[in-house]
């Protein structure tokens, strides 16, 4: 491997940037294209386990990721009756939390991409790409590279064009989320969450001056998805929280949650990160901290192989195991917390607060987090 080898990475998100870097700290050249005029990410806060941290430490990202989150030391649950159903939810003391900005870890990822030499084009459409290795772009270019990564989202043109579709799923329900003002007494250290019903609202501290408020419901919960945000409707439903949803903006946006399934990740010398492999449901924090653990994981595997196809082959064998549970149980996690049956609500929490109970079980739902140590070593202390 003395030669230099190049890649062509589809899509400026946290997966893309994630992968791209990677790569270059690897010594290899790598070009960033990015859809819009800019890179920019939306979103608004988003959890960070033990798996996603130790790439960022890895990419020398952390500090700058992480400056003003919250290190959440539980994460708690209730239920329609206000009981504690869950008081550490997926939190074994083992694994750290630290909940941000989406956008301050995007910057944090762009500006280690620039550093590590990452070469990043805007306005740069691409509409797919060929196994033996050529990126196409939508204005008829294409550029040969020995690797092509698509992180190009739920509805990625990459996994497209190389064949790799199984389905995408629309998993019928979907959030709000939202980015209000903190206050003295506000939640610190901890994420909360209450269930009602087919409605969940998480309240999550993500900077000393931000609260970050998620609004799930199933999509047809049509008051529940209203836009602009139906305060008065929510409130209802969360009486005892209303001190936080009354801050929610007016002018805030439904997203639905989708499941991508694939026949494979790797076609030749082209696979696929991200959403555009792995999209999930948020509902275990997980969705981005697999998509980021499965780009890093791509550029180690493939630096110990001096075949691209074969060592895209070996990824996918050393990442899809843990991958696919997590969005097993992700799915499930929505399926328990939106369209469990009112009647038998009492039946939930007593379900939900026995699967607390049991270590093994937690283990299996957060498996992702702890695969965080397998990646790059143990973490120093």
């Amino acid at each position: 491997m003395s030669a230099t080898r190049h890649a062509e990475v589809a899509g400026g998100g946290l997966a893309g940037l994630t992968v791209a870097t990677a790569l270059a700290q690897h010594g290899w050249s790598v070009r960033l294209h990015e859809r819009g005029s800019q890179l920019r990410e939306i979103g608004a806060g988003i959890f960070l386990w033990e798996n996603a941290l130790r790439v960022l430490e890895e990419l020398g990202a952390f500090e700058e990721a992480t400056a003003l989150g919250d290190a959440i030391d539980s994460w708690r649950l209730f239920d329609e009756r206000g009981r504690p159903i869950q008081n550490d939810w997926m939190k074994d003391g083992s694994t750290r939390l630290i909940t941000v900005k989406r956008t301050e870890l995007h910057q944090a990822l762009a500006q280690a991409a620039r550093r590590s030499g990452v070469e990043i084009v805007t306005g740069s459409q691409v509409s797919g790409a060929t196994p033996d290795g050529e990126l196409l772009l939508e204005t008829g270019e294409s550029y040969a590279a020995d690797l092509i990564v698509g992180a190009d989202g739920v509805y990625s043109a990459v996994r497209r064009s190389l064949g790799l579709d199984l389905n995408v799923r629309d998993l019928e329900d979907g959030c709000m989320r939202h980015l209000v003002p903190r206050r003295p007494g506000d939640v610190s250290g901890e994420a909360l969450e209450y269930w009602n019903g087919g409605r969940r609202v998480g309240i999550v501290p993500v900077t000393p001056d931000e609260v970050y408020i998620y609004t799930c419901c199933p999509a047809k919960d049509l008051e529940g998805r209203r836009q602009p945000f139906n305060s008065a409707s929510w409130v209802a439903s969360f009486p005892d929280i209303r001190h936080y949803l009354d801050r929610i903006p007016d002018q805030s946006r439904w997203a639905a949650f989708h499941d991508v399934r694939t026949h494979s990740w790797v076609s030749g010398r082209g696979a696929i990160v991200g959403d555009a492999a792995t999209a999930m449901a948020p509902n275990l924090g997980q969705a981005a901290c697999v998509a980021m653990v499965n780009g890093f994981s791509l550029a180690t595997v493939l630096n110990q192989h001096d075949d691209v196809p074969t060592g895209l082959r070996a990824w996918e064998r050393r990442q899809r195991g843990v991958s696919d549970a997590t969005q097993k149980y992700s799915r499930l996690y929505g399926r328990v917390g939106t369209r469990w049956p009112r009647p038998l609500a009492d039946v939930r929490s007593a379900l939900v607060w026995l699967a607390g109970r049991s270590e093994s079980w937690q283990h299996r739902v957060n498996v992702a987090a702890h695969s965080g140590a397998d990646l790059v070593g143990p973490r120093n202390s």
